[in-house]
């Protein structure tokens, strides 16, 4: 039986995590730099979760997606917040 791709993942790096089936709540996409910093959050998690692409992104809100995250700090005006960086994100 083949392996699937999330599981070569998370094999390989063992600090992702993979979330199936999980509701969008909030999408927000805005410029950064050369990139579009799109912030998603999820129903039933009060962390948010982002990810760069160089075009615009579809709406998410409401939407069911797959996720393969990994947890990292984002500095703010010399205060630290907790974020998960998506490293795969698709639709259900």
């Amino acid at each position: 039986m083949a392996k699937s791709d999330i599981e070569i993942l998370t094999k390989k790096h063992p600090g992702l995590t993979h979330s199936d089936d999980r509701k969008v709540i909030s999408h927000v996409q805005r410029e950064q730099d050369d990139w579009i910093l799109n912030t998603i959050m999820i129903d039933g998690c009060d962390v948010p979760f982002q990810f760069k692409r160089k075009k615009l992104y579809q709406q998410l809100k409401g939407a069911r997606v797959n996720l393969t995250y990994y947890p990292d700090t984002q500095k703010v005006a010399g205060m630290s917040f907790e974020i998960m960086k998506i490293v795969r994100i698709r639709i259900s």
